[in-house]
């Protein structure tokens, strides 16, 4: 019988210590994300296009991130150093973002004067997304390579994949802490340059512990063969053509997510009022619904022999779910004998 790799070098009983070092990822990257939401929308703006233009950025430079790192970096780096290094380049870069801001509105402001046709249209949505890109792609690519360097050091089993759906879930309970922190706390008492400083000193804090974990722990042995994941071609190669179905699924549902999650900040924002109380609560509820989820799944996922099926019943239950919520929002709420305007207290 194969050994996995986790087996080979005694790593499994370090995976706790790397969810709690994933949970301070979380609370990092929505800290900056909340930061982030407020210096942006005093550029671009605070409409719907603007939120979906920041969001879809924001995302888009995970999952750039999370596909790069596998092809760019040798899997002989130990992979919690290199984890320790990306946390180290997110701080860096997010103070950078955080100083050059100003000059990015100054340039936008030249722009849309400049021209009619930037600030309406086609033109003012690419406009929004070239400044989005400009400040968000560098550090949003390195957070989202950070779960690919970690998923090198689990074993390629139904219980090492389990854990990464663990870590999802760790990262999202501290990304949950992230939104409260920033909000309710950091933005409210101090200013966007001091709530960017402790994320960074949080970011420094994970890549720490992970490069001390380094020190003590071996590598995954990557010489031993992984389970097949599908048919050998003419030519050796793996083809793996029966899973390409379940990554458009899969993509078809992350689509639906963040379109309502957009529609349900619009809406949410103008019955609660467009302030970052409002954006951090709807953004930390959004999140305890994932993590809540993926803690669920992971666990599901350790005993299912249908997982395919168990995503499909998901999906179903997810429409029936996401009507609800469009029936609420839109006929019920709006008629509630509620005014958040009534008291001054955050809280």
């Amino acid at each position: 019988m194969n050994e996995t790799p986790a087996a080979n070098t005694g790593c499994s009983r370090f995976l706790p210590v790397l969810l709690l070092l994933f949970a301070g990822s979380g609370c990092a990257a929505l800290i900056y994300e909340i930061v982030w939401f407020q210096l942006l929308q005093l550029v671009i703006g605070s409409s719907a296009v603007s939120l979906g233009v920041l969001l879809a950025t924001f995302m888009g430079g995970m999952c750039l991130g999370s596909l790069s790192l596998p092809r760019l970096l040798s899997p002989r780096y130990h992979p919690l150093r290199v984890y320790a290094l990306i946390e180290v380049a997110i701080g860096a870069i997010s103070l950078v973002v955080l100083f050059v801001m100003p000059y990015v509105s100054h340039v936008y402001i030249d722009l849309g004067s400049g021209s009619a046709s930037l600030r309406h249209g086609l033109g003012g949505i690419f406009l929004r997304g070239v400044v989005c890109g400009v400040c968000l792609l560098p550090p949003t690519m390195l957070m989202g390579a950070t779960l690919p360097a970690i998923a090198r050091w689990v074993e390629a089993t139904p219980q090492g994949v389990s854990w990464l759906g663990l870590f999802y879930g760790g990262n999202i309970a501290g990304a949950v802490l992230g939104c409260l922190l920033a909000g309710f706390y950091l933005l409210r008492l101090h200013d966007v340059a001091m709530t960017t400083f402790v994320a960074a000193i949080i970011n420094a804090g994970v890549a720490l512990a992970a490069l001390a974990l380094a020190g003590i722990s071996p590598a995954p042995n990557r010489s031993v063969p992984l389970p097949d994941s599908g048919k050998a071609d003419g030519k050796g190669r793996r083809v793996g053509v029966s899973g390409i179905p379940v990554y458009i699924a899969i993509a078809l549902s992350g689509a639906g997510a963040l379109a309502a999650e957009v529609i349900w900040t619009r809406l949410l924002s103008l019955l609660l009022g467009a302030t970052v109380y409002t954006f951090s609560i709807i953004l930390a509820v959004f999140l305890v619904g994932l993590g809540l989820g993926s803690s669920i799944g992971s666990l599901i996922a350790r005993t299912s022999a249908r997982p395919r099926f168990a995503f499909g019943c998901c999906q179903w239950l997810l429409a029936g779910a996401i009507a609800w919520t469009a029936y609420i929002v839109s006929e019920s709420l709006p008629f509630w004998p509620i005014n958040p305007y009534l008291s001054t207290d955050p809280r």
